[in-house]
């Protein structure tokens, strides 16, 4: 077992910490403030295959290992959480499309999602299935060679502004396997959106509900055969978790490089506050757990690459641990910067909010111990 970053993920790491750098961690705070929604660096990603990390080879995507994309990410959330928050979602959506469609609708999608030209938005959560996904009412009955979309989506990333959107919708009976999945033209006839939601963190991606009024969307826009809906969309959460996961721990190294830096330089009592062995002690558990957290998710990364049988508990684990980490990172970096940390002028306040998200969504920690716990009990588990 190796834990060294081969010669292709450090060149992966590099590319993506040159463009956080350059084009995000410069902008990322007037995102915040203004509440921007960069589309034009977002396409820039694209032309990097940023937006098709994980997409097949054979529909224009770069085919990388989730756990290549998680190197990618966490360089990249360094430099703004939010916009690269947003990326793996359009990720997953990109991969959807790209492995569930039809060739025509293939054809018709991916090649502007891989670029970056059209974005996507993915909609599974409600106004009353959160958690609980499979209790969603969103419905499409199917009328000749089409299917008639009527309900209801709620907290929707990058909602009103992006192009595509996969919907999950009921098609059957009220149990998992009546739910099918559908790529919805985000201009359709039928279509409307909520306000802008406004929120604590996630601030360069807009957040909104979407209503869906006898919205018709032709057969071929299907995803997999009718029942497979739900089942695509946790083939997509045991991704998207690691994505999540990702996130936390990019932010949370950045938070920690700007702590490091501020103790060196800020002067207390006549020395610098790196020399008290309080202080030291705090770094002392912040890095180790950091390194932890980042472990964890890489090795979820790597049973989900090779299709363990207990990938989908291991990617619970690792979001669960590595987004509560993340955020008492932040959360003791913050304090380490004392007054300074609470302003919005210095990041330390910006980087304490936007992972703050990351316990609820995805699935919340909670959800995601019952996971974890189930399959410690389940006969036959292999976590143990």
């Amino acid at each position: 077992m190796d834990f060294e970053l081969n010669e292709d993920q450090r060149a992966f790491a590099e590319t993506a910490q040159q463009f956080a750098m350059g084009q995000l961690a410069p902008m990322a705070a007037e995102w915040d403030e203004k509440q921007v929604f960069p589309k034009d660096v977002i396409k820039a990603a694209g032309e990097l295959g940023f937006l098709s990390l994980y997409t097949p080879e054979d529909e224009g995507g770069l085919q990388l290992s989730r756990l290549d994309s998680s190197i990618i990410f966490e360089q990249l959330a360094m430099g703004c959480t939010s916009t690269t928050a947003f990326m793996t979602i359009h990720n997953m959506v990109t991969w959807m499309i790209a492995s569930f469609a039809s060739k025509e609708a293939k054809q018709s999608f991916c090649p502007n999602l891989i670029s970056g030209e059209w974005l996507g938005s993915y909609c599974l959560t409600e106004p009353n299935a959160g958690s609980d996904a499979a209790s969603l009412t969103t419905s499409a009955k199917k009328q000749a060679d089409t299917y008639v979309i009527n309900g209801g989506k709620a907290f929707i990333s990058g909602a009103g502004d992006t192009d595509v959107l996969v919907v999950m919708a009921r098609t059957g009976d009220q149990s998992a396997k009546g739910i099918s999945a559908f790529i919805v033209p985000a201009d359709a006839d039928g279509i409307s959106y909520g306000r802008k939601e406004p929120k604590m963190g996630w601030n360069s991606q807009p957040t909104r509900a979407i209503t869906f009024d006898n919205v018709v969307v032709p057969e071929h826009f299907r995803l997999g055969e009718e029942g497979e809906g739900f089942s695509i969309a946790m083939k997509g959460l045991d991704g998207g978790r690691i994505n999540i996961a990702t996130c936390s721990i990019g932010t949370a190294q950045q938070a920690l490089n700007e702590a490091l830096q501020y103790v060196k330089e800020r002067k207390q009592f006549g020395k610098e506050l790196a020399h008290f062995q309080g202080l030291q002690f705090k770094l002392a558990d912040m890095v180790t757990e950091l390194v932890a957290a980042r472990q964890m998710v890489r090795l979820a990364a790597s049973k989900l690459d090779n299709k363990d049988s207990e990938a989908t508990a291991y990617c619970a684990m690792a979001k669960r641990f590595a987004t509560d980490v993340g955020f008492k990172i932040c959360d003791q970096a913050l304090q380490l910067y004392g007054g300074y940390g609470y302003i919005k002028e210095y990041p330390m306040e910006r980087h304490f909010r936007d992972v703050r998200v990351h316990q609820i969504l995805e699935g919340t920690n909670e959800i995601m111990r019952l996971i974890i716990a189930r399959r410690v009990l389940a006969e036959g588990s292999q976590l143990l």
